[in-house]
């Protein structure tokens, strides 16, 4: 009985000691049972067809806003003609100091990229005016690779915006959000091809609305947002996180020509009257009374004995809307057409509105007197004529 005993307890110490090798070198042998609990549960993504991008993924993406306004992006390529002669190069007398060189012109080069958004399947193109200002050629890539000759169907200066033209047919235009449907904290996309590397989609927030005084255009009301925007990147499109154009990527603030995460837009409200009169006319009307004015602050009101704060007219244009109508240096406006003026920025943007021909009433302060003028709206002078 013993030596039963002793053969059954070397035969259970030699079956934990092979037990004991598996389990340190092959613990797979011992998985019989593959359906077994783990100590950890993972949790799986469930499959996601790529092809058919979705808001609705269990992670946020925006893709399918990207794939709608991708198309309806160009790049904009200018070149000017950069040929300098000489002074008197023309000139017998000197002509031996330049040699045949001065008679050789120089090569174009291209000086300018930025981009624009097709705003029309018939090919009309809206980018920023000093995209294209000083521009002998221009030649816009469209996004299926397509690069053709674009012309110039009008510029507005004043507010940095152009439209072009190419000959094309059912192009990608781009669809434009409702005015006032953007709000602060909203989710934009900048589109455009930042310092000639492809074109290229950032995200970021509206950081602020109707942003002025920035010295940038003469009138001003801009989209203020964090999307990264670069060089390059003037004329593309701001879009919404439904692919829906909200303005047109314009400036930066900036100390090293890259972004800081101050980027501004012009808002489609603007955007979109202007390049309808473009096409239209081939240039934009606004209303001009021919003053020159400046902010009053209440302090500067009280120093200069002025009843309140509001807008001081500094200069008259003789002869012009103003003058004609009795408006005065010195005299302080106080309200167009019963609508109250904050500044100087917002007193532009009322005139600029008004249609030339018509009369304004303009109620002003001249000392201690309350003065209504009614003033025949003239016509804005270009600031820069269009180059045919």
């Amino acid at each position: 009985m013993r030596r039963l005993w002793l053969i059954f307890c070397q035969t259970v110490t030699v079956l934990l000691a092979a037990l004991f090798v598996v389990a340190t070198l092959k613990p797979s042998w011992l998985a019989f049972d593959h359906a077994s609990p783990t100590f950890v549960q993972v949790r799986e993504a469930p499959a996601v067809d790529s092809s058919t991008p979705s808001l609705n993924n269990s992670r946020t993406s925006f893709a399918t806003a990207a794939n709608k306004a991708l198309p309806s992006v160009v790049h904009v390529f200018t070149s000017q003609d950069m040929r300098q002669r000489a002074p008197y190069a023309d000139d017998p007398a000197f002509r031996r100091f330049f040699g045949d060189r001065s008679n050789k012109p120089a090569p174009r080069r291209t000086v300018g990229l930025g981009s624009g958004v097709i705003v029309s399947d018939n090919g009309y193109i809206l980018t920023n005016n000093h995209v294209v200002e000083g521009a002998d050629d221009i030649e816009i890539a469209l996004y299926d690779g397509r690069k053709l000759p674009a012309k110039i169907v009008g510029r507005d200066p004043d507010s940095d915006l152009a439209v072009l033209h190419i000959a094309a047919q059912n192009l990608p235009a781009i669809t434009f959000s409702k005015p006032e449907s953007l709000h602060v904290g909203d989710v934009v996309l900048a589109i455009g091809d930042p310092f000639g590397v492809g074109q290229t989609v950032t995200m970021g927030i509206v950081s602020a609305l109707g942003r002025s005084h920035l010295g940038i255009n003469t009138y001003e009301d801009f989209i203020q947002t964090d999307a990264a925007i670069n060089p390059g990147n003037s004329g593309g499109a701001l879009v919404d996180t439904e692919g829906n154009l909200v303005g047109i990527n314009a400036a930066i603030y900036s100390r090293s020509g890259g972004s800081l995460g101050i980027g501004f837009a012009i808002p489609v409200s603007i955007t979109r009257s202007i390049m309808e009169q473009i096409i239209r006319t081939g240039s934009v009307t606004r209303g001009w009374i021919g003053v020159e004015v400046r902010d009053v602050t209440v302090e500067q009101a009280q120093a200069l004995g002025l009843a309140q704060s509001g807008i001081l007219i500094t200069g008259i244009i003789n002869g012009g809307p103003a003058d004609k109508g009795g408006i005065q240096p010195g005299d302080l406006l106080v309200a167009i057409n019963q609508q109250a003026v904050r500044d100087a920025q917002q007193m532009l943007q009322s005139i600029a509105e008004l249609a030339p021909g018509h009369a304004a009433k303009l109620m002003v302060k001249r000392g201690s007197s309350s003065l209504d003028k009614s003033v025949k709206i003239g016509r804005r002078p270009p600031a820069v004529a269009i180059e045919e």
